[in-house]
């Protein structure tokens, strides 16, 4: 298998070129982006790595999966989904378009910007309170005790996230968000900021795939539920605006992150982490994508 992730690595690495790594966060302009690493987990115990899967990197628009499946913990289905939509989107990750039109009554889905500011505010707490519970649930789930946020990240995305901070305030008076808009901010940008590895994210993925269970520890962190609500709108908008095409060529539901990962999960079989940081068009990892669509045809992994 790892001589199968080696060769799958080597084949995409051309991809690199054809991409580049976010700048609009300064700090993720630092990263190298030659680096790319695989890590698979399945439900039988057994674990892949190779490449780069050890290298940190930030968390981004994954961390979307978490505190959805915090949001609902906390409220349950029917509170978070009078607050955001399901649907998919044609529209890119960070848009404001629509959210000031009088017909929208909520973000279209927790996937995009506008749809996690009001996830993260659903989620119970004040002031540290909220991202520590977040931070905490995070743990859990990897099992990595050790997983914190990177500050330089964290302040880079504070001081340059006007736009997240324009679609706050906007949502915030349409009655989208109830609380303090800064407070909420806060956290959104720390919780874009925590660092994980392939390992962690195949570990959420295996999670999902394992219906809200530990693998080692057997232990049931919350209900079945709320991984079939999260692994359906990974389905369909996991991808950002490319999530269609995605689902119909390489269907395995999924989320990516600007800070260049994507997380699979195969719900019964495994989880999966990709890392690659230089990005295409969407914001989706360029490199990811390509491993990604030849792991699917290669293991056999389409959902669909």
């Amino acid at each position: 298998m790892e001589d199968l992730l080696s060769k799958i690595i080597e084949k995409n690495r051309y991809l690199i070129s054809k991409g580049a790594v976010a700048d609009y966060i300064p700090a993720l302009s630092k990263v190298n982006p030659n680096n790319i690493g695989i890590c698979i987990m399945d439900v039988d115990g057994n674990n892949y790595k190779t490449g780069n899967y050890d290298v940190k990197f930030t968390i981004q628009s994954i961390s979307k999966i978490m505190s959805l499946m915090l949001a609902l913990i906390d409220n349950g289905e029917d509170k978070v989904f009078k607050k955001i939509d399901y649907e998919p989107t044609e529209e890119p990750f960070n848009t404001l378009f629509k959210l000031d039109f009088p017909h929208t009554v909520k973000p279209s889905n927790p996937m995009i910007n506008s749809g996690a500011i009001v996830t993260t505010s659903l989620i119970k707490g004040k002031g540290e309170e909220r991202f520590n519970r977040l931070l905490n649930f995070i743990r859990t789930v990897t099992e990595n005790p050790n997983i914190s946020y990177n500050e330089e990240v964290y302040l880079s995305e504070k001081d340059t996230g006007h736009k997240n901070r324009a679609m706050a305030y906007l949502m915030k008076a349409r009655g989208f968000i109830d609380g303090d808009v800064e407070e909420i901010l806060d956290v959104y940008f720390k919780q874009c900021s925590i660092e994980v590895t392939t390992v962690d994210i195949a570990k959420i993925g295996l999670f999902l795939a394992n219906r809200c269970k530990l693998l080692e520890q057997d232990t049931k962190v919350c209900d079945a539920r709320i991984a079939s609500i999260v692994t359906a709108i990974m389905a369909t908008c996991g991808m950002y605006n490319f999530s269609g095409e995605y689902a119909a060529t390489v269907g395995i539901p999924s989320k990516s992150g600007v800070g260049g990962g994507i997380l699979g999960t195969i719900p019964h079989k495994m989880g999966i982490g990709v890392f690659s940081p230089t990005l295409d068009q969407y914001g989706n990892s360029i490199v990811g994508y390509g491993i990604m669509s030849d792991l699917s045809k290669e293991l056999n992994l389409n959902i669909f």
